[in-house]
C-alpha cells in the first residue's frame, strides 16, 4: 500500500505547503498533517506530556532559545498535538505567518488586546461586538489603564475621526453575532493601518473559508473554535492568527507569559472538528437561507438579520467581500411583547435554549441590546420603535423542513399568549 498524499512538509517552519494551492476541502483534509507529527498515522496521537525530557545538558540549553513550534521543551509550549492543529489554523489562513491557541473564544480576544496594547492607550471597539468582548473592553482592559471607545460599526467617516495619538487598536466584528451588521472591513482595516494602529477582527461568524480576514486587510484575525471549528458543542477554544511574524511573536510570548495552554485531547477535537468544517458550513448555510426566505414571508417578522439573504441588511457588503456564510441568523418581532417572546421560545421542541452556534444542533436564544449599546441606537433609525424584540438562530444539521414546522408551530404559540 502507498504512503498516500504528501499533506504537509516533513520538516521545517510553518509555512504553507504545496496544500496550500488546493482548493478548501482538500486544504482542510491535510491541514497541519506533518509527517514527523503524525508518523504514519493518519491523526497525529495525543501528547499528554507536563514534562519533556532532554539527551543531555547542551540540549536543554538549546531548547531555552528555541522558542517554536516544534521545539520539545516544557508542556507549556504545547506539544505535536498542539503544534499540528496551530499549523493547520495557520495552513486555512491566507496570508497567516502564525497561530496561537487559547483556552476559549473570550481568552483569544483579551490576551491578544494585551498582545498590543499598554496602560495609556486608546481602543476602538465596534459597537455590535459580541458582549464579552465589551465586558473585556469595559472591565479588565480599562482597569489596566486602556481606554475604550465605542464606534458605529456602519460609519465610516465618523470611524476616521475617532482616532487620536493614543489609539493603538481597533477590535471589528462582521457581521455583529446578535444583530448582524455587516462592516467595511477592508475600509476600515486600511484606515486602521493609514493610523498606525493595530486592526482585530473576530471572525467567528464566517471563519477563513467564508472571511479570508488577514488577506482582506486585518492584522489579526480571531476566532472562537468552540463554533465552527469543534461543530460537536463537547469543547471550548479559541485562536488567534497574525499576518505579520512581528505580531505573532507578540502574541505568543503574552499568551506564554500568562501560562497560557490548552489541552492536547481538546486539540485533538479541534482537528477531527476542522476536517468535516466545510460541508457542515455549506449544509448550515443552505438550511440558514431557506429558513430565512421563510421568515421574511411571515407577518410576525418585522426584520430578517442574516447578511447571506438577499433582503437583508449588509448583504451587498456580504457579496463583496464574502466567500461564504454559516448558520447563525437573527429576526426580529413585529411590535411583540416580552411575554410572546418568551412563549415563542420556551414553544421550540428542536431549538435547545443556550448560548453559541456552530454545533450540529440548533439553538436559539432572545437578544435586546437597547441597554447595552453606547455608539448607536437600537431600534436603529428608520423602523418602528415597538419593532426592538429580536431572536437568534444558530441552524444545525436537523432537516430543514422539520425546523421550520417547529418554528411555525411556536409563532403559533406566540400569538396565543
Amino acid at each position: 500500500m502507498g504512503r498516500g498524499p504528501r499533506y504537509a512538509q516533513d520538516e521545517g517552519s510553518s509555512k504553507l505547503t504545496e496544500n496550500s494551492s488546493k482548493r478548501t476541502g482538500t486544504r482542510l483534509v491535510g491541514a497541519g498533517r506533518r509527517k514527523d507529527w503524525t508518523g504514519p498515522v493518519v491523526n497525529p496521537p495525543i501528547w499528554r506530556a507536563s514534562t519533556h525530557l532532554y539527551e543531555n545538558e547542551a540540549a536543554r540549553q538549546a531548547a531555552q532559545g528555541n522558542n517554536v513550534d516544534g521545539q520539545f521543551y516544557y508542556g507549556r509550549r504545547g506539544a505535536p498535538t498542539q503544534w499540528a492543529l496551530s499549523e493547520a489554523l495557520t495552513q486555512i489562513e491566507p496570508h497567516a505567518f502564525g497561530t496561537v491557541l487559547y483556552p476559549s473564544g473570550t481568552a483569544a480576544i483579551v490576551q491578544a488586546l494585551m498582545a498590543v496594547l499598554r496602560p495609556g492607550n486608546v481602543l476602538l471597539v465596534t459597537d455590535n461586538a459580541y458582549e464579552p468582548s465589551r465586558a473585556i473592553a469595559s472591565g479588565i482592559l480599562k482597569r489596566f489603564g486602556i481606554e475604550p471607545r465605542f464606534f458605529d460599526p456602519l460609519d465610516i467617516d465618523a470611524f476616521a475621526d475617532a482616532f487620536c495619538d493614543k489609539t493603538k487598536a481597533v477590535l471589528l466584528e462582521s457581521p455583529g453575532s446578535l444583530t448582524m451588521e455587516v462592516q467595511d472591513v477592508p475600509t476600515l482595516a486600511a484606515i486602521t493601518r493609514d493610523k498606525g494602529a493595530v486592526s482585530l477582527l473576530d471572525n467567528t461568524w464566517a471563519s477563513p473559508l467564508g472571511f479570508p480576514a488577514l488577506e482582506r486587510g486585518c492584522d489579526i484575525s480571531i476566532m472562537s473554535l468552540t463554533k465552527h471549528v469543534s461543530g460537536h458543542s463537547d469543547v471550548m477554544m479559541g485562536s488567534a492568527s497574525a499576518r505579520e511574524e512581528r505580531l505573532y511573536k507578540r502574541l505568543r510570548q503574552t499568551a506564554q507569559q500568562m501560562g497560557n495552554i490548552v489541552s492536547p485531547d481538546d486539540a485533538a477535537l479541534m482537528l477531527r472538528g476542522l476536517r468535516t468544517m466545510e460541508v457542515r458550513l455549506e449544509r448550515e448555510t443552505e438550511s440558514a437561507l431557506r429558513i430565512a426566505d421563510w421568515l421574511a414571508a411571515r407577518d410576525e417578522v418585522a426584520h430578517v438579520l442574516c447578511p447571506m439573504h438577499a433582503g437583508s441588511p449588509g448583504h451587498e457588503l456580504w457579496q463583496r467581500d464574502f466567500t461564504g456564510g454559516c448558520g447563525l441568523l437573527s429576526f426580529v418581532l413585529r411590535g411583540r411583547s416580552e411575554a410572546q417572546r418568551v412563549a415563542f421560545i420556551d414553544a421550540l421542541d428542536l431549538f435547545g435554549i443556550g448560548y453559541s452556534w456552530g454545533g450540529f444542533e440548533s439553538l436559539v436564544i432572545p437578544f435586546d441590546p437597547t441597554d447595552i449599546r453606547t455608539a448607536t441606537p437600537w431600534p436603529p433609525q428608520g423602523w418602528e420603535v415597538d419593532d426592538r424584540l429580536g431572536i437568534r438562530l444558530s441552524i444545525g444539521l436537523e432537516d430543514p423542513q422539520d425546523l421550520i414546522e417547529d418554528l411555525a408551530q411556536a409563532f403559533g404559540a406566540m400569538e396565543s399568549a
